[in-house]
């Protein structure tokens, strides 16, 4: 049986001896995510968008194997750690252009699917029209998914276009020198891209075994976070932990009463196979559960987006 360490011991330990940072397996990351996606389908009242999202994950491992995307340069990371800052930072980093042709390559892999649904494959057909006479709509549209906006951003495409995204950056996080990285820094956000986590993972095995890990949606990295410790205000009073009766104990929400936000927590002890972006997505019952107890949603997952319209 895995040994959850609590709190107090968590913080009485070396932290020298604390991975601060994983970074992500290069060779598995989306495999590992689409076979996990292809598992939750097989029970799940929204089996079809899990599998459309495991055919994308299929395609993002293929193009990963191929990526090699430049990283940040010495000045940016010696300003990142003169400021504490992520050192590739996604809001306002000057993307390659040839990101597009990832993603170009990613919509063209997922419309050939023969199983793949015909909506599905229409927007995949049209982005890729888009991407041919219009590149800066496209560049604008991952401008707003970058920063987590949800007005005016079409929601279908979205989620592919966070998928090129993401190869792009994790691709960058996988070559990264992890002693380059700044000693400190801001709480909440990835320490390598400063984008939102989108649920945090308590692993099991190994120097992780029982610590708790933000994940980020968008490079892969995870970072760590003391247990019973809000991830959105840092408050570590009324924290609270909920779950549907019935269901799975490895899918937990963890919620504040400070801030009244919650993220899920997902435990490797209940669930080795857990990944925090398949099974978030697969969990959005929890997520009405905890709307309709007065709690928000701290951020959103990279794989599914709901377009609002501007006030």
């Amino acid at each position: 049986m895995q040994r959850i360490l609590p709190r107090g011991e968590i913080e009485s330990l070396d932290h020298t001896a604390i991975a601060r940072l994983r970074q992500p397996e290069r060779s598995t990351v989306f495999s590992a995510r689409a076979a996990r996606l292809r598992s939750l389908a097989e029970d799940s009242p929204i089996a079809d968008y899990l599998r459309l999202m495991a055919h994308v994950a299929d395609a993002q491992q293929a193009l990963l194997g191929t990526s090699h995307f430049a990283g940040p340069s010495a000045e940016r990371i010696e300003l990142a750690q003169a400021h504490g800052m992520p050192p590739m930072q996604a809001v306002a980093w000057e993307r390659d252009p040839a990101w597009r042709d990832l993603l170009d390559q990613l919509l063209a892999r997922v419309a050939a699917l023969p199983d793949v649904a015909a909506a599905a494959r229409e927007v995949c057909e049209r982005w890729r029209e888009v991407l041919a006479r219009d590149p800066q709509a496209v560049e604008e549209l991952a401008d707003a998914v970058l920063a987590e906006r949800a007005v005016g951003v079409d929601s279908a495409a979205a989620p592919l276009v966070m998928a090129a995204l993401q190869v792009y950056w994790t691709d960058m996080a996988c070559r990264f020198d992890p002693k380059a990285m700044p000693v400190a820094s801001p709480f909440g956000v990835c320490p390598m891209c400063g984008s939102l986590p989108v649920s945090s993972v308590v692993r099991v095995g190994g120097q992780s075994d029982g610590l708790r890990y933000l994940a980020c949606g968008l490079c892969a990295c995870e970072w760590h976070l003391v247990r019973v410790t809000c991830s959105q205000c840092q408050g570590t009073k009324d924290i609270a932990y909920h779950n549907i009766e019935g269901r799975s104990e490895a899918i937990k929400a963890e919620s504040c009463d400070s801030c009244h936000s919650y993220r899920k927590i997902f435990y490797q002890e209940k669930e080795l196979r857990v990944d925090p972006v398949a099974d978030d997505l697969a969990s959005l019952a929890l997520d009405v559960l905890m709307g309709e107890a007065g709690y928000h949603r701290a951020s959103g997952n990279p794989l599914l987006w709901h377009e609002e319209s501007a006030p």
